[in-house]
């Protein structure tokens, strides 16, 4: 068994394909729409979904946004320099959230954004 993809419904596909792509470097791996149900499923990742997991956003034609909830966390992603992740993202008009800097508790450098429709994405930055 394996690990293949995460699911989030996002409101606006394009916004947050151009997110995932243009400011977490991700790459669009594969967009399906499905008209009869009036969704699309498009994934993004780092690596093919043959090689490793990926982030599938599903957007529902007729959701503009949804309540993120109270269960789910985060996303993680492992950066070289989370302190350059963050200014990158700020350039870029996204959002941090807790800048980057030691975990409470512990040494391992760690800082949060957001994506466009508000799901938290941890940066830990490699040792």
């Amino acid at each position: 068994m394996r690990l293949l993809h995460t699911m989030i419904r996002v409101g606006d596909l394009d916004r947050s394909i151009k997110f995932y792509t243009e400011l977490l470097g991700m790459k669009l791996l594969r967009r399906d729409d499905f008209p009869e149900g009036k969704f699309t499923l498009a994934f993004v990742g780092y690596t093919d979904e043959r090689d490793g997991a990926v982030i599938e956003l599903t957007h529902n034609w007729d959701t503009p946004s949804y309540d993120l909830g109270t269960g789910f966390g985060h996303l993680a992603v492992e950066v070289d320099d989370a302190y350059a992740a963050c200014e990158k993202i700020k350039a870029q008009g996204g959002t941090v959230v807790r800048e980057a800097g030691p975990m409470k508790h512990g040494t391992t450098v760690i800082a949060f954004v957001t994506d466009p429709d508000g799901y938290k994405i941890e940066f830990i930055q490699k040792k």
